[in-house]
């Protein structure tokens, strides 16, 4: 049986996304996440707001923008 970790840092986020999942952090990538996170009408940012709730998406969504600030 797997746990389920939330990541609660920038540190946490940036590895479960880049070696955990193995998704490259692309300019592309990251301004379509930022996109979807702040469109509360997208079915995948509803979804994890059920998940996961929407302090933990506006989170990730200053993740994906300090994410960005660093590919800069």
């Amino acid at each position: 049986m797997s746990t389920l970790v939330i990541p609660q840092t920038y540190e946490e986020w940036h590895h479960c996304i880049t070696v955990i999942c193995q998704q490259k952090l692309t300019l592309p990538y990251i301004e379509a996440r930022i996109k979807s996170l702040n469109s509360p009408n997208d079915s995948m940012t509803q979804k994890f707001i059920e998940l996961y709730g929407d302090q933990q998406r506006l989170k990730t969504l200053q993740w994906f923008k300090q994410a960005m600030n660093e590919t800069q």
